[in-house]
């Protein structure tokens, strides 16, 4: 009997399950230090211990994507190694700050399964929470993706789960501490607050970044992400890797500081899809769009709703009057973040 591991299809999932995913992993300051690189982020509550004591916090969080990354890429060989997209997010919320030297595991619940109609794959929705090493949860959220049926077979009863359009503001967790009653606007580098940004307001975050093959590896094997469509160019019958689409999230919230350079902690995921493909050579640009304010009980805190668009485009165009993604469109992005009022 072989010993290796193929996977799991369509058919292999069952609604209720827990999957408990392998290999914990301890984050510490290079993981930050190869993130920082590789996009390069520059919040700087996540940059600097004495930025991020002034504002509360015992010493600088490791990056909220960072976290994502981490409990996202543990779910992979169990959720989408033969996965044919990852399409979508919802209810994602970042329930404790990562600290250098904690240790992440994930799990995720079997919450929907829809077979698509041409009996070859199927829609699989998981809730996955990360924990660190007290069992303590400082993740969850749900996706959902489309992965292959080992064989056609009879489909089993569909059951699509009630997905929150999005967090809820009075549901957002402020990290324990945190106040940004006596920010640094001049070391953040901007001088805009949360006062400043207005419902409907789209900010052009003017650069760009062309995506190199090399970069895009070392940052899914970073993150243990084995996906196969990420590594092996003849898994695709056009002969290219596709870039992981966490790696374009990462990028467009890095291009995002132009602008945004005060919205510094994300704090929930309200949904986000990967509208279409990204390749090796393809230009990343970004722009955000305003979508709702809301005040925080914590001092001098207030949390910004913002779309964060990905796009080989131009800035503000998204759909087409058929409703469908602009071919450029590469990523869209519903999320919460903390902002100084």
């Amino acid at each position: 009997m072989s010993k290796t591991n193929a996977g799991r299809f369509f058919e292999d999932y069952t609604i209720g399950e827990v999957i408990n995913h392998a290999v914990p992993r301890t984050v510490a300051e290079g993981e930050r230090a190869l993130y920082h690189a590789l996009y390069p982020a520059r919040g700087a509550l996540y940059s600097s211990d004495v930025f991020a004591q002034d504002c509360g916090l015992e010493s600088s969080p490791l990056d909220d994507l960072i976290a994502f990354h981490v409990v996202f890429g543990k779910t992979v060989p169990d959720i989408s190694l033969n996965a044919l997209a990852n399409l979508g997010y919802a209810e994602g919320r970042w329930l404790a700050p990562v600290w250098p030297g904690d240790t992440i595991s994930s799990a995720s619940e079997v919450i929907g399964l829809k077979q698509n109609s041409n009996g070859k794959s199927g829609v699989v929705w998981v809730r996955t929470t990360g924990r660190n090493q007290m069992g303590a949860p400082v993740l969850e959220y749900v996706r959902w993706v489309m992965v292959r049926r080992r064989a056609e077979g009879d489909a089993p009863q569909t059951v699509i789960p009630d997905l929150a359009p999005a967090v809820a503001a009075t549901d957002l967790v402020i990290p324990e501490g945190l106040n940004f009653s006596d920010y640094g606007f001049a070391l953040a580098g901007e001088p805009h607050r949360w006062g400043d940004y207005a419902v409907g307001e789209v900010i052009d975050h003017v650069d760009g970044v062309t995506v190199e093959e090399a970069e895009h590896m070392i940052a899914t094997r970073l993150w243990q992400n084995t996906a196969k469509v990420h590594f092996d160019a003849t898994n695709r019958p056009d002969g290219k890797r596709l870039i992981y689409g966490g790696h374009v999230i990462s990028l467009a919230r890095t291009l995002s500081f132009n602008g945004l350079a005060n919205a510094q902690m994300i704090v929930a995921l309200n949904g986000g899809a990967h509208a279409n493909p990204c390749f090796a050579g393809d230009t990343v640009r970004a722009w955000s769009e305003v979508l709702e304010l809301a005040e925080t009980d914590a001092p001098g805190v207030g949390a910004i709703r913002l779309r964060l668009v990905a796009t080989k485009g131009a800035a503000g165009v998204l759909k087409g009057a058929d409703g469908k993604y602009d071919p450029d469109v590469l990523l869209d992005l519903d999320y919460w973040a903390l902002m100084p009022i």
